[in-house]
């Protein structure tokens, strides 16, 4: 379940924010299946993509662009793409469900942050910022908020935001067992890419930890 705020849908018409939540998906080793997965993608992405305006073509880059604009930021996920693309490099591999994300958001295009559902508490709730909120980055540095920047937050505090990303508290780690993968789309990101991207979350999650389960998939806007 997640609430949107009626300031959120005052400043983001035609956003939306996709949730998935996967249960029973704990999985500290790494997996070959994943592997090979991981591999897959990084080639389909060299062969779909030969040069950088090819990239400046895609409708999903160029939305998030245009938000990151705002902030004067670049888009880190179109930065992370060349470097797999044009660079040689691979995607991180790190536990799997962090993995997993990561192999769905560069496939994709889509920011995804992804967090222990065990440390969440309370309900979600995504807003933008006054830019007076402040959190602990996954890094442990503690940030302020950009006014406006669409966040994420629970009933104790801030989870991400778009700017910024995800937070220490709820962080994914080896021990895992429960997970929430949130997906912020700005305005020009469709439904149905949400929802194919949710999909490929699941079936990345489902090579690591084929006894996992869907208990929740769904976009808000």
């Amino acid at each position: 379940m997640l609430i949107l705020t009626e300031n959120w849908r005052h400043q983001y018409e035609g956003a939306s924010m996709g949730v998935l939540i996967v249960e029973n998906a704990q999985c500290a080793e790494l997996s070959e299946l994943l592997e090979v997965q991981r591999r897959q993608v990084e080639e389909d992405l060299r062969v779909a993509f030969a040069s950088k305006e090819e990239l400046d073509d895609s409708p999903v880059l160029a939305a998030y662009g245009q938000y990151y604009k705002r902030f004067k930021k670049t888009y880190h996920v179109r930065q992370q793409l060349e470097s797999v693309i044009f660079k040689g490099k691979s995607i991180p591999s790190v536990t799997p469900l962090v993995e997993a994300m990561f192999m769905a958001e560069l496939k994709n295009g889509l920011l995804t942050a992804g967090h222990d559902l065990g440390q969440v508490q309370g309900t979600l709730t995504l807003d933008a910022a006054n830019g007076e909120e402040t959190y602990v980055l996954i890094n442990g540095k503690e940030q302020t908020l950009k006014v406006q920047d669409m966040f994420l937050r629970d009933d104790v505090g801030v989870l991400s935001s778009i700017i910024y990303g995800p937070d220490q508290r709820t962080r994914i780690v080896p021990e895992t067992k429960n997970a929430v993968f949130t997906v912020y789309a700005p305005d020009g990101v469709s439904r149905k890419i949400v929802e194919q991207h949710l999909e490929d979350i699941y079936s990345y999650v489902r090579l690591a930890a084929p006894q996992a389960l869907r208990r929740e998939q769904n976009v808000y806007n």
